[in-house]
């Protein structure tokens, strides 16, 4: 049962054409969240969808307890999105995840118990993915250029399945850039961050909504937000290439004067 104020844990999903999977996910979800001590909200975040996820998500609010709808205008993309969910969440405790079961409701209680630990940020590092085998080999390395590259500990950027305390929410809220990386931006807050495994699933129906273009373009975004490497790297290349051109403008001047 959940309480009208101030729930301990608020769930904040954002979804976008996720039609296909409105109704399992939220009866997974819901079943859950039921089993825990805690009181509890969800927070499900239309962000601007096509198809029926807006009307599956109403009429599923008709029939449970807790769950808030904030529909968004229009597809403002997953960041915008998970903000909005943060700025109506009420919980000390916000746990995000993704819609397409690929992240199980069932392993919230996990993120739990590492609340329950005092930790205050729970990342997530996903065990036997079921991804294809390219988008696995992808997402090894470009975690590990962005650890290596913007300085920040996380094993596992892509799983969306976190757990945030209200702290590190405000901090997050206090800084409302238009494209950043939620979690990363978290571990700047956070004073005791956490990692767990969980167990990974493949989605349960529709499509990925990440092409190869936006993932590129989220890493570049992650990237160019939380390291000043680019520019340097920018200023160097730049610095070699004035260098040579002077270079080059001194020889042929001298061949010029040499030679005639």
């Amino acid at each position: 049962m959940t309480a009208k104020y101030s729930p301990k844990l608020s769930v904040v999903i954002p979804m976008y054409n996720e039609e296909a999977n409105v109704q399992r996910f939220c009866r997974r979800l819901f079943d859950t969240l039921t089993g825990l001590p805690e009181t509890w909200e969800v927070i499900c975040v239309n962000d601007g969808s096509s198809d029926r996820t807006l009307d599956l998500l109403l009429a599923e609010r008709s029939n449970r307890n807790g769950l808030t709808i904030v529909n968004l205008a229009r597809n403002f993309g997953q960041h915008a999105a998970v903000m909005a969910g943060f700025t109506h969440s009420r919980g000390e405790w916000i746990v995000t995840l993704d819609a397409d079961l690929q992240n199980s409701p069932e392993e919230i209680p996990k993120l739990i118990e590492a609340f329950r630990k005092g930790h205050d940020l729970i990342g997530s590092i996903r065990l036997d993915r079921h991804d294809p085998l390219f988008r696995k080999w992808a997402s090894r390395l470009t975690n590990g250029l962005i650890r290596r590259i913007s300085g920040i500990s996380l094993t596992d950027f892509g799983c969306m399945l976190r757990g945030y305390s209200r702290e590190v929410v405000e901090g997050i809220l206090k800084n409302p850039e238009y494209r950043t990386f939620i979690p990363a931006l978290g571990a700047l807050f956070a004073g005791n961050p956490v990692e767990i495994p969980v167990h990974h699933e493949e989605r349960a129906a529709g499509r990925s909504k990440y092409s190869i273009m936006k993932l590129i373009s989220l890493q570049l975004d992650l990237v160019t937000g939380f390291s000043l490497w680019p520019l340097r790297a920018l200023f160097f290349v730049g610095t070699a290439i004035a260098a040579a051109g002077l270079l080059m403008g001194l020889l042929i001047l001298a061949s010029r004067l040499y030679y005639g």
